[in-house]
């Protein structure tokens, strides 16, 4: 370990703070990197990963701490490590370089640039040494150093050219045609349907991602179609069977509530375990779509362990809530070196010693605990889950209550006392690294779970921490002109970007509906119209986030695949139908109605990149259903209301008694 800290040290990120005692002579993002870059006349390496990610701690270990690896980055280069949580922007503009050329992208990203910022070479994760047909890390540092010396002119211009190629690829006029043929809600379906995994739900094989918006899309087809059509029957099909396998499996986080990142296998049991914020806010919303139209506790109780896990684990003492857990820890204190999941997984002999003789084997058949270990060979190809077990629901309580000869309301309290032993035992343990930042992003997709969660489910805990969270937001993330990306323990330095403005202008249309007078719709407004004048581009016919070094744009990305997060185009044009309605603005559905056209090509071709935009195409074709509710509705209609799945739905306060509803240029009285 080297003894001076470096340049990161004066960071707030907790990922740059981890790399702050790297021998590594780190350098945060900047023009004043690249200025000593010109003048040493040097290649720069840049490392991109995030704090809670496996294989950036591997690297990490491998190279970065490493005395003689290090001496030859400083020499070789200027070195500058980014938060990919904190700047999307570099991200987004170097990982569209990996793609293009390696072909696939993923974290630690390294890659070296020119003193001006071009690309020159890059990958993800390198071994130190040469290892499995992978040049190895050190090689490679020489290798380009040596060519830098002896060969600049050539890779300058292979460098300019390759960048010209990404910006010319990113500038293309996006041709707005005609809204999308109806027929893409059809293709949608077919399209999940030849993916779907009939045994284990999901879509796909092996390593399965939850990608909420997926299946959220196919709720509201489902909604659309109705449910006793073909179509209709077939969406709810498809979600039911992925959210009944996701929460069974050991993704969830069995005990203490939550999803990790996603699953290694088919099955949807051995996970990565890391835990991400903005999953949980998504699934979240997605478990309560289905609690609302099957009515079924199940999905009701996944909600209720998302929002505890929240509110327990995630939630800052501000108020907001922090970034993420990360899947390594140490297996116990005295322990040197730390282990993926070992803070989630079990030996079946730590749960024999904690519970009675029954309760441990009514709760090893409940959770498929196996003394060897349950992890398939195939899930555990480095070994590193010998003996450990991921708890996944392997028996349901009837099938307990005939095996153990007791009735299921036996078996549930059991199984409760047992989590509660196990859960105890389980904090004892070290735990796992916490990325306490407050991303603006997901700290809005988390506003609007909670707010929606308590309008559906009831629970003044729920509004006020949602109510808590936006204001956190407000005092310490907005200066009443710009919103900024991230916070600990003071606003970071980077502005925000189009998902921050988009995520947290819908947590606060979900936070309106449930407080209308607190003036959430007026600040949404605000920060919509801040979104329209920073960062909509004419000719890309969308909200654009553009890179920029020394003044000058590296390149203008337009984000349009909804993947771990949403597309903020996709969401936006969801935002803009909706207040659109909600503040009387029609200029916001021309808005929305531009941001569907320029998708057109998109969905018709690739529907199953955009399942959002999907979803507002079908928002913009059936009109958004205003419901005026009064201060106190009456009980059976405010009952109906909780319960029935309205996708289209935004509220507003009414007069009188009654609940009305309006569509169009209708109003009726609703009656559920």
């Amino acid at each position: 370990m080297g003894t001076m800290p470096n340049a990161l040290i004066h960071e707030t990120s907790p990922y740059l703070l981890q790399h702050a005692h790297n021998p590594v002579d780190w350098l945060g993002w900047g023009d004043e990197a690249f200025a000593r870059a010109k003048a040493e006349s040097k290649l720069v390496f840049l490392s991109v990963g995030y704090s809670t990610c496996h294989w950036c701690h591997v690297m990490e270990r491998e190279s970065f701490e490493n005395e003689h690896v290090a001496e030859v980055m400083n020499h070789h280069f200027i070195n500058v490590k980014v938060d990919r949580e904190e700047r999307p922007d570099i991200d987004a503009t170097y990982m569209a370089f990996i793609q293009a050329t390696v072909g696939q992208g993923g974290w630690p990203m390294s890659v070296w640039l020119t003193p001006e910022g071009k690309p020159v070479v890059g990958g993800t994760y390198f071994p130190p040494e040469d290892r499995q047909g992978r040049a190895g890390f050190v090689r490679i540092c020489h290798e380009l150093g040596r060519l830098w010396r002896d060969d600049r002119e050539k890779m300058e211009s292979s460098a300019a050219r390759v960048l010209e190629g990404l910006q010319k690829e990113a500038s293309e006029t996006i041709a707005l045609r005609g809204l999308p043929d109806p027929k893409v809600f059809g293709d949608y379906l077919d399209r999940c349907d030849s993916l779907a995994d009939p045994d284990w739900g999901g879509f796909g094989g092996a390593p399965k991602f939850p990608r909420p918006v997926i299946v959220r899309a196919l709720m509201q087809l489902s909604e659309r179609f109705g449910l006793e059509s073909e179509e209709g029957a077939m969406a709810w099909r498809m979600s039911e069977r992925t959210l009944r396998a996701m929460a069974a499996g050991g993704m969830q986080d069995q005990l203490g509530g939550g999803f990790h990142r996603y699953s290694v296998d088919r099955y949807w049991h051995v996970p990565h375990y890391e835990k991400m914020l903005y999953d949980q806010a998504q699934l979240a919303m997605a478990y309560l779509d289905a609690w609302q139209i099957s009515k079924d506790s199940a999905f009701r109780e996944v909600v209720e362990g998302i929002f505890r896990y929240l509110l327990e684990t995630l939630r800052d003492s501000g108020g907001a809530f922090h970034a993420a857990e990360d899947a390594d820890s140490l297996p116990q204190a005295d322990a040197v070196e730390k282990r993926e999941g070992a803070f989630w997984t079990w030996e079946a002999r730590e749960i024999f010693a904690l519970l009675t003789p029954r309760d441990a084997a009514i709760f090893s058949a409940a959770f498929g605990v196996e003394a060897r270990g349950n992890a398939r060979p195939e899930s555990d190809p480095h070994g590193d889950l010998e003996n450990q077990n991921t708890l996944f629901r392997a028996m349901r309580d009837g099938g307990l209550a005939e095996r153990f000869d007791c009735s299921e309301s036996e078996i549930r309290e059991r199984l409760m006392a047992c989590r509660e032993i196990l859960m105890e035992a389980r904090l004892r343990r070290p735990l796992p690294h916490r990325d306490d930042k407050i991303v603006t992003a997901w700290n809005g997709l988390v506003i609007g779970a909670l707010a929606r969660g308590a309008r559906v489910l009831g629970g003044d805990h729920l509004a006020q921490a949602a109510k808590e969270a936006a204001e956190f937001l407000k005092k310490e993330l907005w200066d009443g002109d710009s919103l900024f990306r991230a916070y600990r323990g003071q606003c970071g330095k980077v502005k925000g970007f189009p998902a921050d403005y988009v995520f947290l202008i819908s947590g606060l249309i979900e936070l309106h509906a449930i407080s209308p007078d607190a003036g959430w719709l007026v600040w949404a407004i605000e920060l919509q119209e801040k979104l329209d004048e920073r960062f909509w581009d004419v000719a890309q016919a969308g909200y654009v986030m553009r890179s920029e070094l020394a003044g000058e744009t590296l390149l203008v990305i337009r984000e349009d695949y909804d993947g771990a997060e949403p597309s903020p185009n996709h969401l936006a044009a969801e935002n803009l139908l909706k207040l659109a309605i909600l503040a009387d603005l029609p200029n916001y559905e021309k808005r929305a109605e531009a941001l569907l056209r320029a998708g057109s090509t998109v969905l018709e071709t690739q529907p199953f990149a955009a399942p959002l935009l999907l979803a507002a195409l079908d928002l913009h074709e059936r009109g958004v259903m205003k419901f005026e509710v009064p201060d106190s509705p009456p009980t059976d209609v405010l009952e109906v209301l909780r319960n029935q799945y309205l996708p289209r739905g935004v509220y507003v306060r009414g007069a009188g008694r009654e609940v009305t509803v309006c569509e169009g240029f209708a109003c009726r009285v609703f009656q559920g």
